[in-house]
């Protein structure tokens, strides 16, 4: 098992790492009331001074999602709803839309992944095939800008166009893989119908949606060791596999709690409850951003000999979302579909399937009559809003249960 770190801040003595993390909160807190309006207000009254502790960070409001977007709807004369400390070096766009900014920060790497490309096995001098996109959203910018960070190479293959990424892959010959799992599983899988081995394809960095156990040992049978990382648009890494394949390592940027869902209150090690970030990033500088994921603290260390808290993993929505071929979908956009077609009673995005390969179906419950063509309609709507493409299954009144859940994931 390799315990090669990335630096030496990995292995510090905990004790010496909540230390810094405590010394550099309240500043950060501080430059947060200063720089960004939105914290000027939230954080009103906070004695930056004094939150030098996790009990004292919890007494802080949280700031989730749906506060942003709504920051930014109804505050637009304010560049990213007031949230942004100064002028970001580019601005993307998730689905709702959301919209979030690469932290101009000091160094080649703001969203902090070389990290968990390194810790994946991804060293200087190497090629990284890129599938994440590049437009619009900023996943591919953020695996390239650490592997630039590592001194790697990148292909910038973005998403789609599979023939002609697996002809880069056969040209090229990279030696990594950054992007998501089930885009990696179609690479394989079409290159061994082509009778064309990959072997020079041995590692791979994986995100952006679940990576099962059985899936990581499909890879690592056609010769890939694929490795985890948990990161976001908003708060970059959160945290990454090793190769002890013991859970997720936190970063050594960012503080993260484990809160009760529904609520900001600290859980004890153990308990799964909502992940909520505080970043140290001076250009979005986020405190309690709750992430609506679900996870827990693992006891004890990594075994490769990093010190940092673990994670065991994503283990759930705590809101009513779900993550689908890489994309976030959430009620309110469920709610958007049926909102534009006035004969759907209700709706229920169903999401199922296994092994990377998402079944995503918007289940619709009609009023009599169903308008001709509505189906067709429907699809459009729905890749609008989601920017996904979406089954859909027409179902009589009475179908769907009147409980109020929008989105219910099987998988």
């Amino acid at each position: 098992m390799s315990t090669s770190f990335y630096d030496a801040l990995e292995a510090r003595d905990p004790a010496e790492r909540e230390a810094a993390l405590m010394v550099a909160l309240p500043a950060q807190i501080a430059h947060a009331q200063a720089s960004s309006p939105a914290y000027t207000e939230l954080l009103a009254g906070v004695d930056a001074a004094a939150i030098t502790s996790r009990a004292a960070l919890a007494t802080l409001p949280l700031t989730r999602k749906s506060n942003l977007a709504a920051a930014q709807a109804a505050r637009r004369a304010l560049r990213l709803g007031g949230f942004a400390a100064g002028m970001p070096r580019r601005i993307f766009q998730s689905p709702g839309p959301l919209y979030e900014p690469e932290p101009d920060v000091d160094g080649a790497d703001p969203w902090r992944v070389a990290r968990a490309l390194h810790a994946a096995g991804i060293r200087a001098g190497q090629l990284a095939h890129v599938s994440f996109s590049y437009h619009l959203t900023p996943a591919g910018a953020m695996m390239e800008a650490g592997l630039r960070a590592l001194g790697a190479a990148s292909f910038p293959g973005g998403i789609g166009n599979t023939e002609l990424q697996l002809q880069a892959v056969l040209d090229l010959q990279p030696e990594a893989y950054a992007g998501t799992p089930s885009f990696l599983r179609i690479l394989l899988e079409k290159a061994a119908d082509a009778g064309q081995p990959l072997p020079w394809l041995q590692r791979a960095l994986v995100s952006g949606e679940a990576c099962p156990p059985a899936l990581v040992a499909w890879f690592a049978e056609r010769g890939v060791a694929a490795f985890q990382c948990y990161a976001t648009a908003d708060l970059g890494l959160i945290a990454y596999e090793t190769a002890a394949r013991d859970g997720l390592v936190v970063d050594e940027g960012v503080i993260v709690e484990i809160v009760r869902p529904g609520s900001g209150e600290p859980l004890p090690e153990g308990e799964v409850g909502e992940v909520v970030v505080t970043t140290l990033s001076p250009g979005y500088p986020l405190i309690r951003f709750a992430t609506g994921d679900l996870s827990a603290v693992l006891p004890g260390n990594c075994p490769t000999g990093r010190s940092n808290q673990r994670l065991r993993g994503w283990l759930g929505r705590a809101d009513q979302s779900a993550k689908v071929r890489g994309m976030f979908v959430h009620a309110g956009q469920v709610a958007d579909i049926v909102k534009r077609h006035p004969e759907v009673r209700r709706a229920r995005l169903v999401v199922s399937g296994e092994l990377a390969q998402d079944h995503v179906v918007l289940q619709v419950e009609m009023c009599e009559p169903t308008p001709t063509g509505l189906v067709e309609s429907l699809m459009q709507t729905a890749r609008d809003v989601t920017k996904l493409r979406i089954l859909i299954d027409l179902l009589p009144p009475g179908s769907l249960p009147n409980d109020g859940k929008l989105i219910e994931d099987r998988r």
